[in-house]
């Protein structure tokens, strides 16, 4: 039996903190600068760091790595546009809580897409992600427009996810992943010029963008890449799951939000939700 490096685990609870800490620095930033070109910025320096750490790559970006990863990439930008949007409409554990969604939304798009055969655990985890999400967004009779954006992010995220799965077997994922984070700087440029770009206005937001697009982006792509060529992928994402946790304790904890009991109990089914997804079944141990 392989053992896994005592270090593989913290390295990925580091890149859910990065994570969820990243939610907690953006809230403020697009307050400040427009959405658009907050990302645009973002995905062109860590699309920028990644060339620097690795040239090389571009003698591979060609062929199918184009023809795959643009497309993936533009969903992938339209995920992070839509998931910006919620940030701004709403508070960064709820938004948090929505993304995470994907996770429970992905084996359902499999099946659908791919007639990858969904387990009965996934079913239940549906029912507690949706008992979950009435808990948090469903005020009196209303849902909050920037909880909405928060679900169609996730369900962006999954589309995404199942189309990497069809379509990056027997490509170089680093090539890919350039692609893609290329692409998606390119979707939010042409938000950013369409009304006149604006760069990050203070030390602050220069602070946002540069942590988002070097750990956020570039570092924890590293790290994942890492960590799932040695670990087993359910434990990976197990961990990462823990982003929407963290999310919400940094948000408390910088004081942006002070969370209802209804949005505990409604994150901590979705939480549920997510671990029963992933969680390795007796039939799939980790090697």
């Amino acid at each position: 039996m392989k053992k896994t490096p005592l270090i593989a685990a913290p390295a990925l609870i580091s890149v859910a903190i990065i994570w969820g800490a990243a939610f907690v620095l953006m809230k403020p930033a697009i307050e400040k600068q427009p959405i658009f070109d907050f990302l645009a910025t973002r995905f062109t320096i860590a699309v920028a760091v990644m060339i620097l750490v690795r040239p090389s790559v571009l003698k591979l970006i060609r062929g199918d790595i184009l023809k795959y990863g643009f497309p993936l990439g533009a969903i992938l930008g339209a995920g992070y546009i839509t998931q910006t949007i919620a940030l701004q409409e709403t508070t960064a554990a709820i938004t948090g809580f929505l993304t995470g969604l994907y996770v429970v939304l992905t084996p359902i798009f499999a099946w659908l897409a791919i007639r990858q055969k969904v387990a009965r655990k996934v079913w239940l985890a549906v029912a507690l992600a949706t008992a979950g999400l009435a808990l948090i967004s469903i005020t009196g009779l209303a849902i909050e427009l920037g909880q909405i954006w928060g679900v169609i992010c996730a369900i962006l995220f999954a589309v995404h996810i199942v189309g990497l799965g069809v379509w990056s077997p027997g490509r170089d994922a680093y090539a890919l992943t350039v692609v893609q984070l290329a692409a998606a700087g390119v979707v939010c440029w042409i938000g950013a010029l369409a009304n006149g770009y604006q760069a990050p206005p203070s030390e602050d937001v220069w602070f946002a963008v540069l942590f988002t697009a070097i750990l956020a982006t570039a570092l924890a792509f590293f790290v994942q890449t890492w960590a799932q060529g040695i670990m087993d992928a359910s434990r990976v994402a197990i961990i990462l799951t823990s982003e929407v946790v963290f999310a919400a304790l940094i948000s408390v904890a910088a004081g942006q939000e002070v969370l209802s009991l209804k949005t505990v109990l409604g994150g901590a089914l979705m939480v549920a939700a997510m671990l029963l997804v992933e969680w390795p079944s007796r039939k799939t141990r980790a090697l």
